[in-house]
């Protein structure tokens, strides 16, 4: 599948306030959205002369995808544009990595750059935790468990499971009292979706049989 790509970018000043509220410096933003150095530099040069880029200039590669791109980013907001750029071609539609980058920046929901970080950070934490890494979905599943009290004094527990190597969060299981069984009940409510979206992917995983009430 060939891909779509947007032409000339969008209006320097918006940018360079993307580039200045993520303090990134511009050799690595220029990298970033896929704009040479000295083009972005000579952009800067003129700006700070009182002489601003022409355009802004048409669009007509982000304007077809916008909604498709950004309905991926609103339903995972911690994806970063690489994972839309293939959700979206998983789609149908046919654009370039920089195309979703510069959709994701005009509306406001590139991940910054301390948030990006972060996330490598922590990645490399729990890496280390393995002895062999996971190399593809449904190899490792992640379980979480929360608790929230009620004003009129009930407890309701969430009860969610991921998986490790995609980071896909399978539907959560709600119980208004906390029981021994709601573990079960999450992992039975991810298996359940794993077997829509992959089938036969509930084989990799035995859940034990519950034991009989009495």
């Amino acid at each position: 599948m060939e891909e779509e790509r947007g032409g000339p970018v969008g209006p320097f000043t918006d940018l360079e306030v993307i580039r200045r509220d993520a303090g990134m410096p511009t050799t690595r933003f220029t990298r970033l959205v896929g704009i040479p150095e000295r083009t972005y530099r000579r952009w800067q040069a003129k700006a700070k002369a009182g002489h601003p880029r022409k355009g802004p200039w048409p669009t007509p590669a982000r304007d077809r995808r916008r909604q498709a791109v950004v309905k991926w980013a609103h339903k995972y907001p911690a994806w970063g544009h690489r994972k839309v750029w293939a959700m979206t071609r998983h789609d149908g539609h046919r654009l370039s990595q920089s195309t979703v980058l510069r959709v994701l920046a005009a509306e406001g929901l590139l991940l910054k750059a301390d948030y990006q970080r972060e996330r490598r950070q922590l990645a490399a934490v729990r890496k280390a935790a393995f002895a062999a890494p996971p190399t593809g979905p449904n190899m490792v599943w992640q379980f979480d468990f929360s608790e929230y009290e009620t004003t009129t004094g009930g407890t309701w527990r969430v009860a969610g499971v991921a998986d490790y190597w995609s980071k896909y969060e399978f539907g959560w299981h709600w119980s208004p009292t906390a029981n021994r069984y709601d573990a079960i009940e999450a992992v039975e409510l991810a298996l359940a979706e794993a077997e829509q979206l992959l089938p036969g992917g509930h084989s990799l995983i035995r859940v034990p049989d519950r034991p009989r009430h009495r």
